[in-house]
């Protein structure tokens, strides 16, 4: 029996001492300073030699341990951030941004059921709309709180595959969250949590992840599209060609919907020289959000 736990801690904690691994590679700021800048007074970087710069990079292998290569670093492209099933372009209450703060329109993404639309039962759908009602405030992308699965693999924020021989880490730009897939120690989840717990294994040259152990603080995307605590996510990640990916996610919940449904859309590598995951800490950004009613005036 699992225990609820609204905090990730636990859980990642595991994870937090891989990532402590990749984190040159994830775009950590340069001592002294905030990424995307230096400390005050912080000296110059040296040049690198020119040996150096213009040395080529190596050739990625098309396979480990016999596995497609995931390493790299993947984004969504589409719309499916906003709302997974059809939507039309509307404006939001942020008026002043003018088509700024509009939403774009956009197709389903949700390709079982065939007619594109979420099977919520009655009481799930009428909690569905009262979540859109209160956006932004209601959504817990706004409050900083880590994404879940699988809404974390198509927000609008690049993630890293970090594949080896055995565990596979994705480290996720967004509130600099990560999980890892646990590709032979099969265990349940110790505590319910925002990210869940992954159990994975390699279906022929496919990736399919089994992941539960959430709690109910995640939305699938900006549209109050919900689940509880109750949900399980059977992923799956299949390369195309070099640079793509189609995920595929199928989520079951009886508590919310009524038959499991599934999701499907091609995720693209990134491929900039010397790309590298960026910090995105939010949670400064949503203290006004949480606190400001708290002020004193």
């Amino acid at each position: 029996m699992r225990i609820r736990f609204t905090g990730a801690i636990v859980a990642l904690a595991g994870a937090a001492v891989v990532a402590l691994a990749v984190m040159p590679i994830a775009g950590q700021a340069p001592q002294g300073g905030r990424a995307g800048g230096r400390g005050a007074g912080a000296p110059a970087a040296p040049a690198a030699p020119a040996a150096q710069a213009a040395r080529p990079a190596a050739a990625r292998p098309a396979r480990i341990a016999g596995k497609p290569n995931m390493n790299g670093i993947w984004q969504a492209m589409g719309t499916a951030y906003w709302n997974l099933e059809d939507h039309s372009a509307s404006a939001t209450q942020f008026w002043q941004l003018g088509a700024i703060g509009a939403i774009p329109a956009g197709q389903s993404v949700v390709s079982d059921p065939a007619n594109g639309v979420i099977p919520y039962t009655p009481a799930a759908l009428k909690k569905r709309d009262e979540l859109r009602a209160g956006w932004p405030k209601s959504d817990p992308e706004a409050k900083c709180y880590m994404a879940g699965i699988p809404r974390s693999n198509y927000m609008p924020y690049p993630f890293q595959i970090v594949q080896g021989q055995k565990d596979i880490l994705f480290v996720y730009e967004y509130a600099s969250s990560n999980r890892i897939v646990h590709m032979s120690n099969h265990t349940e989840a110790p505590v319910d949590s925002w990210m869940g717990w992954s159990n994975g294994k390699w279906d022929g040259d496919t990736l399919a992840i089994t992941v539960n152990g959430f709690n109910d603080q995640t939305w699938f995307d900006r549209s109050g599209n919900h689940h509880t605590e109750s949900l399980t996510v059977d992923e799956r990640f299949t390369m195309q060609g070099d640079n793509v990916l189609i995920y595929e996610a199928t989520m079951t919940d009886p508590k919310t919907f009524t038959r499991p449904w599934k999701i499907r859309m091609p995720l693209y590598r990134r491929l900039e020289p010397n790309v590298q995951l960026l910090e995105f800490k939010c949670v400064e950004f949503s203290e006004e959000l949480l606190y400001g009613d708290l002020k004193k005036k």
